[in-house]
């Protein structure tokens, strides 16, 4: 492995400032969230509509984001993005449409949605079901990735092995969630999601600068591997294209998660 790059001391104190930022923010919130557990999960059901929506786009651009994404595109071309574009329809309906309807059922996890929702022996069986799936596997097969990316990341630019990576990013994360609940996760996401955008701008407008904009773009894929096809830089594939069948699992997946 290459040396890892020079972080200078300008750096380090970006990175000191938000763990201080992010240990102050649970100790602020923590006698709010302490109050009961609608405080504490949800935030007394008071978040402004913009602040979840910035959360949960914050969350979507996590550690592991720039790294699937950017395989995707140089894999396969810039199309790839619809398999997680595609999720936005459900999106667009849960908030304009179900959203409603679930501060009414004064729910708290979308388990319990599925017992107020059918009732019943069945009802109950679905709700376990669903909270052991959500929780057991789907949650923890997505934890399992972000983490692992930060490590990844961590071992790049700090020469941090990845066991000491995982323990510092979760006791951080742990600490100042466990302390404001709800109430911490989403207002560090705000910083988070400004810091990251700002960051991939900046780092967008530098790197198209350094490989020559456009031509030094389209030279650089002509000798990547797999090389250069016109569906690398098509917003939408050709159907059967690139040997992916997006046509035909993108939109069975779309279909089903509607």
């Amino acid at each position: 492995m290459s040396d890892p790059p020079a972080i200078s001391p300008f750096d380090w104190a970006i990175v000191v400032a938000y763990v201080v930022f992010a240990l102050w923010v649970g100790i602020k919130y923590s006698k709010r969230a302490g109050k009961n557990v609608d405080e504490f999960f949800l935030s007394g059901r008071r978040l402004p509509w913009w602040i979840a929506g910035t959360s949960m786009v914050a969350t979507t651009f996590a550690s592991d984001t720039p790294l699937v994404i950017t395989g995707w595109v140089r894999d396969s071309g810039i199309w790839m993005n619809w398999y997680w574009w595609c999720l936005a329809a459900g999106g667009m309906l849960t908030v304009f449409l179900f959203s409603r309807y679930w501060r009414r059922g004064e729910v708290m996890t979308t388990a319990e949605l599925a017992e107020l929702r059918y009732g019943g022996l069945e009802a109950r069986m679905l709700r376990g079901f669903l909270g052991f799936y959500q929780a057991a596997i789907t949650n923890t097969i997505i934890l399992c990735w972000v983490i692992l990316a930060a490590a990844k990341i961590m071992d790049v630019l700090f020469d941090v092995d990845k066991t000491a990576s995982v323990a510092i990013a979760c006791l951080l994360a742990l600490a100042y969630s466990m302390m404001a609940g709800f109430w911490g996760v989403v207002v560090t996401d705000m910083v988070q999601f400004v810091m990251a955008m700002v960051g991939s701008v900046t780092l967008a407008i530098f790197s198209w600068r350094a490989v020559g904009g456009a031509s030094g773009v389209l030279a650089a894929a002509g000798k990547s591997e797999g090389g250069f096809t016109p569906d690398t830089l098509a917003f939408f594939p050709h159907a059967g294209g690139a040997g992916e069948p997006f046509w035909t699992v993108s939109l069975a997946a779309v279909c089903v998660f509607l």
